[in-house]
């Protein structure tokens, strides 16, 4: 096992991306940027420069322990009540509304204030050791020179729609752009194997590697955007891009047994991941079998327990006063785990059940010889389908996410974050880093990432079997399985009265891709199995 640096993530050339950065002499910050720039075009649904993100970054000769938040804020237009009237209904796992006309979910409307490219420049500004342009350079090469449609991405591009939202191959060719970029003559994505080059984004990458963000938030390329985002309709203005700034935020820290959790910060997922390993410490989940019929069902039962809280109080700490002290206390997660002992189930109230939320999301996970450890978390959200010409990056479509109804966690504010499950996570044991971890999924991302931790902490796999275990989730009152839970386990279930849904996919539930860092110091990758992702040592 290699002891002198690792990357993992669900693209094969991010991944070499990173790793030739750390060969070259850069340190984990510099691979994760190179890397996160290089999925931004080998994976231009999943996530992009004018998408979102945060990144958990350790680094032991500095003690340095931090969080760069670069949520996608609401722009200054944006209203409470702007489509209060729209409502139709709600994601059956809470993570998403539709409105009458999709305008939140696909078009220019769904955009909020792109972060990701300053989110990054920041994590490099901060902490990078090699020049700015060298980092960009490989995202560059792959723009110019040529990449293919890999597996993971052809299914994700032809998934079937989801009700209420619009389907991603209507997202991929809703521009003229997307469709010359990604769709054959009619209209269909481009098959697996099929070579793509975007050399409108090259160009864009190259005047970033060049001059930095700044055409980006107050140059040429602003002024672009926003020209033709208002003529689309949209909301997002010049001032929304001068004004954005990403937030520097300490670690969100929990514990579980003898080890240290440090996640990330409301609006982000970490204090769901915390409270649910706080109510299965005290529950005792090591004792039952793994994957039983009793084990998914305290897990479940803590994950309607963390949702339902996360529905009622967590936003953007920002706008919202998030009772972190009572959702994350040992004696509130004893009453948590007494409640399930003694019988009690969880409910998660929902709105109309419509529509389920897609895994418009990637994640990366770096560490390098001198054990300095980034985890990034980035995403379009539901990608807007909008690709200004000439630019060749797709914006987000992060304002979906947001509640329509005024007064709650998540209602819409100008200049405010929604809620998002990303968690990327460092955890450390005996005072040191020993995983790095997080995952793309939507809402399921904290469930996988918590499910892989449990493999880990109560039953001894590594770290390539803890993420390819199968996995269940609980975001509403009833069940998901993946296809790999044997049948026999949901009719004990059912059979106790839950509601169970079977997934047609083995590996599905977040994906999740992990580091350990092992006594010795060598490095032990997992990738999940359910993307084409790889784990990369030097």
């Amino acid at each position: 096992m290699s002891k002198k640096g690792m990357v993992v993530c669900p693209q094969p050339e991010a991944a070499e991306s990173g790793i030739e950065v750390l060969r070259a002499g850069g340190n984990a910050v510099d691979a994760a940027v190179a890397c996160a720039l290089a999925q931004t075009v080998v994976d231009p649904m999943m996530c992009g420069i004018a998408g979102f993100g945060v990144a958990a970054v350790y680094l032991p000769i500095t003690a340095t322990h931090e969080y760069i938040d670069f949520h996608a804020p609401a722009p200054i237009a944006a209203r409470p009540d702007m489509w209060e009237d729209l409502l139709e209904g709600e994601a059956r796992d809470g993570f998403g509304f539709s409105v009458k006309g999709r305008v939140n979910d696909i078009g220019a409307q769904s955009i909020a204030v792109p972060a990701a490219l300053k989110g990054l420049r920041r994590l490099h500004e901060r902490h990078g050791k090699l020049p700015w342009n060298e980092v960009v350079a490989p995202a560059v090469q792959w723009a110019r020179q040529g990449f293919f449609v890999r597996p993971a991405m052809h299914l994700f591009w032809t998934d079937e729609p989801l009700p209420g939202r619009a389907a991603n191959r209507e997202r991929l060719a809703f521009s003229e752009e997307g469709r010359k970029l990604y769709c054959r003559a009619d209209g269909s994505p481009k098959a697996i194997g099929t070579p793509l080059i975007n050399p409108d984004y090259a160009d864009t990458l190259e005047q970033i590697a060049r001059e930095g963000d700044e055409p980006f938030y107050r140059g040429d390329i602003a002024h672009r955007m926003v020209d033709h985002l208002r003529a689309a309709g949209g909301i997002l203005s010049l001032d929304d891009l001068a004004r954005y700034e990403p937030k520097i935020r300490h670690p969100l820290k929990g514990t579980y047994k003898d080890r240290v959790i440090t996640t990330n910060q409301p609006p982000g997922g970490g204090a769901m991941l915390i409270e649910m390993l706080n109510i299965l410490e005290a529950a005792q989940a090591g004792a039952l079998q793994h994957n039983s019929p009793e084990y998914i069902k305290l897990v479940c039962e803590a994950m309607k327990i963390a949702t339902a809280d996360k529905d009622k109080f967590i936003g953007d700490p920002d706008f919202v006063d998030v009772p972190l002290d009572q959702i994350l206390s040992k004696t509130y997660a004893a009453e948590q785990a007494g409640n399930i002992q003694a019988g009690v189930r969880a409910t998660v109230p929902r709105l109309n059940t419509v529509v389920t939320v897609p895994k418009d999301t990637t994640h990366l996970s770096v560490v390098d010889g001198e054990g300095n450890c980034v985890s990034l978390t980035h995403s379009l959200a539901m990608p807007s389908g909008i690709i200004t010409p000439g630019l060749g990056f797709m914006y987000n479509g992060c304002m979906g996410v947001f509640d329509p109804r005024p007064g709650r966690a998540g209602s819409i504010a100008a200049g405010k974050a929604r809620f998002t499950s990303s968690c990327p996570t460092i955890i450390l044991k005996d005072g040191r880093p020993e995983i790095v971890l997080g995952a793309p999924g939507g809402t399921q991302i904290a469930m996988g990432v918590l499910q892989a931790l449990l493999n880990v902490f109560e039953f001894g796999m590594d770290m390539q079997q803890a993420v390819s275990a199968p996995r269940f989730s609980s975001t509403s009152d009833i069940i998901d399985v993946c296809n790999r839970i044997p049948r026999r386990t949901t009719q004990a279930l059912e059979s106790e009265g839950y509601k169970t849904a079977r997934n047609p996919f083995g590996y599905t539930i977040g994906w999740v891709h992990a580091i350990r860092i092992l006594d010795d110091g060598a490095l032990e990758g997992g990738a999940d199995p359910g993307r084409d992702g790889v784990a990369y040592a030097l």
